[in-house]
């Protein structure tokens, strides 16, 4: 019980990678059906209305009215790098060099979300947080690398510069994004601060749908029952409960230890790919996810 209450934090961020694994499988389903862009809009919709249902209940009111101006500017800026500017970059990079080598590269986050809370925050990671990064993170990297689409294990030095840049970019969205979310949330309740950043990012999608006027994808996607099913299950599991997981993790430890667990789901998932879609688990898959264990583990000495 004692390691539970010491360690809020750290439990918070694994099962955020939890919600991040069952989120990721419902959205590459809806996905393939409506296409990703159009998933993204809607799944921060139903994630707001989600949102603010949690907060009617518990807070009494549907809308973060009680959130002061310190915390709709910071939580703000954070959905616009987050949400919108990450978001976007990632799924860009999906495009120009494939989800596993940009998946990869995002395992670079935890290092990023921590030099942002290191020059923002001031936070300071204890050489045994930092083992247990490095470990986790090859671990994370071990799993992915196995799956590449050379399928020997190696990413090809072929990849285009620009795809590159967009994943690292994905990758520091995701961190200072983080970052500004603890600053701005400061003791605000994670569901309401959630709120706040996915409302925030759904205006930044909304807008950018209009300028590109892709709307009409919108309107033909709510029509695909199966399509918004799976965008529904994934947007309970992410911008509803995987984000304001997340945000807990952020109150009871550093950024970058959050975002080092966070980012377990690559290692979660294959035992569910394995028993649900029959994928075969190689040697690699098996040694990583030791290794990525064992660097969890570290963070709970």
């Amino acid at each position: 019980m004692n390691i539970l209450l010491n360690h809020k934090g750290e439990i918070a961020a694994i099962l955020t990678a939890v919600c991040w694994t069952f989120t990721g499988l419902a959205f590459e389903y809806a996905g393939k059906k409506i296409g990703s862009l159009t998933v993204n809009l809607i799944r921060l919709f139903i994630g707001f209305i989600f949102l603010g249902v949690y907060t009617l209940i518990v807070n009494g009111h549907f809308f973060p009215i009680t959130a002061d101006g310190h915390a709709w500017l910071w939580l703000s800026l954070s959905g616009i790098v987050g949400f919108l500017i990450g978001d976007l970059l990632l799924f860009q990079a999906f495009v120009v060099i494939g989800a596993r080598v940009s998946m990869l590269i995002m395992s670079l986050a935890p290092p990023i979300t921590a030099f942002f809370g290191w020059i923002i925050l001031g936070e300071k990671l204890s050489l045994l947080n930092l083992f247990g990064m490095t470990i986790t993170i090859s671990g994370i990297a071990i799993v992915i690398l196995s799956k590449s689409p050379s399928g020997k294990g190696k990413v090809s030095s072929q990849f285009p510069l620009k795809g590159i840049l967009l994943a690292f970019g994905g990758a520091a969205g995701q961190g200072l994004g983080l970052v500004l979310s603890k600053l701005g949330m400061k003791e605000l309740d994670p569901f309401m601060s959630t709120q706040i950043r996915v409302l925030v990012g759904f205006i930044g999608f909304s807008l950018l749908f209009l300028f590109t006027k892709r709307w009409k994808y919108v309107f033909v996607a709510i029509r695909n029952r199966k399509a918004m099913i799976g965008t529904t299950i994934g947007s309970f599991f992410g911008p509803f409960l995987g984000v304001s997981l997340s945000l807990l993790a952020l109150k009871h430890t550093t950024t970058g230890v959050a975002s080092t667990l966070n980012s377990l789901s690559p290692i979660i998932i294959i035992p569910l790919a394995w028993m649900l879609f029959k994928e075969k688990i190689t040697l690699k898959d098996i040694i990583g996810s030791l290794i990525a264990v064992v660097g969890v583990i570290l963070f709970f000495i």
